[in-house]
């Protein structure tokens, strides 16, 4: 599945060690595409200049695909620079992202249990919310949520959202330990504290002690 409106003039990239032109058939019947996902989850071709609101792909059934294909890089082809990977037949489409390639956008409420959307996904992409297992990397700030196995396991909360969330959170000694919603105290697990290196995670507690 081609991008929309994929300009037809093709332009040559290089980023880092990768050297790289949209659309380019490596292989008769193959065709490469590049694409990187902003901390606000959105999707953009790599090369493009000016990365905004009015530049990212829209098109919900295009992100629903692109998103839901998703892959960690196992191509053997450009997997430092794009370490993920969305298959579509023979068109692969890299992709690399300025945190993770999942990004939380909304908070979907409904009749059931609430659920957490992500990259434009609307209700088609999306995982249960479990406000548990919120976690606040310590050196960033940034607030992260379990995501799709597809996509790492863990996924970023878009700051907008995260800025809706922030008010629940209890702390002790200005650590997160508990989030409050729906009436319910919920003690953190800090599960995800894994995906991070050990000094990310401790460097806020060796500060408190000093």
């Amino acid at each position: 599945m081609s991008p929309p409106a994929l300009r037809r003039v093709l332009s040559t990239v290089a980023r880092g060690a990768a050297t790289y032109t949209q659309g380019q058939r490596p292989e008769p019947r193959v065709r490469e595409y590049f694409y990187y996902v902003d901390h606000q989850g959105q999707l953009f071709l790599d090369d493009t200049k000016v990365k905004n609101f009015v530049t990212c792909f829209k098109d919900q059934e295009f992100l629903v695909f692109f998103f839901s294909r998703l892959a960690a890089n196992a191509s053997g082809r450009y997997q430092h620079d794009f370490p993920f990977l969305s298959l579509c037949g023979r068109e692969r489409n890299f992709l690399r992202c300025d945190d993770l390639p999942v990004v939380f956008t909304h908070l979907l409420a409904g009749a059931g249990p609430e659920r957490l959307s992500y990259c434009g996904g609307g209700p088609k992409l999306n995982v249960p919310f479990r406000p548990e297992s919120l976690f606040i990397q310590p050196i960033n700030g940034r607030l992260y949520h379990p995501g799709p196995q597809s996509g790492g396991g863990i996924g970023l909360v878009r700051s907008s959202l995260a800025y809706q969330l922030s008010g629940h959170f209890l702390y002790d000694n200005g650590i997160p330990t508990h989030f409050t919603w729906a009436g319910q105290r919920h003690r953190l697990t800090n599960e995800l504290a894994r995906h991070f290196l050990q000094s990310e995670v401790t460097a806020v507690d060796v500060e408190e002690t000093k």
